[in-house]
């Protein structure tokens, strides 16, 4: 049998709806419409749980910028 070794960065690789509604500054009612709509960051569903993997609201995120031309 295999034992796994868990980081704090591991461990902390998905957040929780209340965590991502906090990061992007939005209510958690704004995230689960976007999910039902399919228009925000990708999720996971876990068991009945949804999750979000910090990867991919950061990628999400990336694509939501507008206008100010390109970062140097």
């Amino acid at each position: 049998m295999m034992t796994v070794a868990w980081t704090e960065q591991a461990r902390e690789a998905l957040g929780s709806p209340a965590q991502v509604a906090r990061h992007l500054q939005v209510p958690e009612k704004t995230l689960a419409e976007w999910r039902s709509r399919q228009i925000g960051p990708r999720y996971h569903r876990v068991g009945r749980y949804v999750r979000y993997a910090w990867t991919d609201v950061d990628v999400w995120l990336a694509t939501q910028a507008h206008g100010g031309g390109d970062a140097a």
